[in-house]
C-alpha cells in the first residue's frame, strides 16, 4: 500500500472518532436540556440534594 492510502485511512479514522464524539456530546446536551425543562429536573442539580416535592423545609 502506498503512503497516500495510509494517509487517507488515518484521516478517516480521526474523522470517525471526532464525529462520534461530537454526536455523543450533542445527544448528551439534548438529554440535559430535556431534563432541565422537566419540573423536577430544573430544581434539583445532580448530587446537590434530594427531591422535596416542592415543599420548603420547616425552620429549625
Amino acid at each position: 500500500m502506498s503512503d497516500h492510502v495510509f494517509g487517507i485511512l488515518d484521516m478517516a479514522l480521526v474523522a470517525v472518532v471526532v464525529f462520534g464524539l461530537g454526536i455523543w456530546q450533542l445527544v448528551s446536551i439534548n438529554r440535559e436540556i430535556a431534563k432541565d425543562r422537566s419540573p423536577e429536573g430544573a430544581r434539583h442539580p445532580i448530587g446537590e440534594h434530594g427531591l422535596d416535592n416542592g415543599r420548603p423545609k420547616p425552620p429549625e
